[in-house]
């Protein structure tokens, strides 16, 4: 069994800005191919929740993610995110496996 890093982010957008930070993060999404140690990234819209997305998350180590956060396009990306941003919440998990892995 191979452990990696996962992570489930909830970002609520502000009112109406949902579409706005979706297409943010696709271009995170985008941004990321040049971080080493990513293996999923995906970006949820909430059928429930008319302002929130959430991402979903698996990397090598958790060092690995820390070091895509230092990376100048995610940098950027953050700074023009943040004022679309609402709120945030993360759970920090193992990840073990499964398909797709």
């Amino acid at each position: 069994m191979m452990e990696k890093f996962g992570i489930y982010g909830k970002l609520t957008a502000q009112p109406g800005q949902r579409d706005a930070l979706a297409e943010l993060l696709m271009e995170a999404a985008s941004a990321i191919e040049a971080a080493e140690g990513c293996d999923l990234y995906i970006i949820n819209l909430s059928e429930d929740e008319l302002d929130a997305i959430w991402v979903t998350e698996v990397w090598r180590d958790a060092a690995a993610h820390q070091g895509s956060l230092k990376l100048a396009a995610t940098q950027e990306l953050i700074g023009r995110a943040r004022p679309l941003i609402a709120g945030i919440e993360q759970v920090r998990l193992r990840t073990l496996g499964g398909r797709g892995l």
